[in-house]
């Protein structure tokens, strides 16, 4: 015989069996500390760290960006199809958290101003003449940077309507990999962007037959 309905409530909810008892309990034991398992405890204690690696690679790039150029990097993004998934990341690096401005990187609508090209989405077909156009009015040294799956071949297929990857129509030099990337990612690859615009920049000669 089943016990009565209030006995049976009262003695789950006494014993923090019930689905409503352990709920309660667990934000009781998350907010007083004394709780480390639960989700919200996790991402407490990993917030810090993640914050600590932002801080991290932000610094490095910083370091290199200042040392090796003595001047501001301008990046110019190109959607070639996207579904703005990996446009709203990169917009991220603009916001408080990631300043991207403090970094030495700054966006510009004009091509004819950049050293690096942010390229997300597919390829289209009906938009490669516009991206070499664009690659094209870049002065060099320039850098090509793939964003994301579709950028780096892993989504779409060749077909009638794109070519599937901006490899096909652009000299990638970074892949930076996600879908989409995190803005934490997309620092890492703007980092190793740096060295290999660096190596360029090095190999330049500003005289001609010896003479400045």
């Amino acid at each position: 015989m089943s016990e009565p309905m209030g006995r049976g409530g009262a003695w789950t909810e006494e014993r923090g069996t019930s689905d409503e008892g352990r709920h309660h309990l667990e934000a009781a034991q998350a907010a007083s500390g004394k709780h480390g398992t639960s989700d919200e405890g996790r991402h407490r204690l990993e917030a810090p760290q993640r914050r600590a690696g932002d801080a991290a690679a932000a610094a490095e790039l910083r370091r290199r960006i200042a040392s090796q150029f003595g001047r501001s990097l301008h990046v110019r993004t190109l959607d070639t199809g996207s579904c703005a998934a990996c446009e709203q990341e990169i917009r991220l690096l603009a916001a408080p958290h990631y300043d991207l401005h403090r970094l030495g990187f700054f966006f510009t609508p004009a091509p004819r101003h950049a050293d690096l090209l942010l390229v997300t989405g597919p390829m289209l077909r009906a938009f490669a003449a516009a991206a070499g156009k664009t690659y094209d009015a870049m002065p060099a040294p320039k850098i090509v940077v793939a964003t994301g799956a579709c950028a780096l071949g892993g989504v779409y297929q060749p077909d009638a309507f794109c070519y599937g990857s901006a490899g096909e129509v652009l000299p990638v030099d970074v892949w930076i990999p996600g879908c989409p990337p995190s803005p934490l990612a997309l620092l890492h690859g703007l980092l190793v962007a740096v060295d290999r615009l660096a190596e360029r920049v090095a190999g330049l000669s500003f005289t001609v037959g010896g003479t400045s």
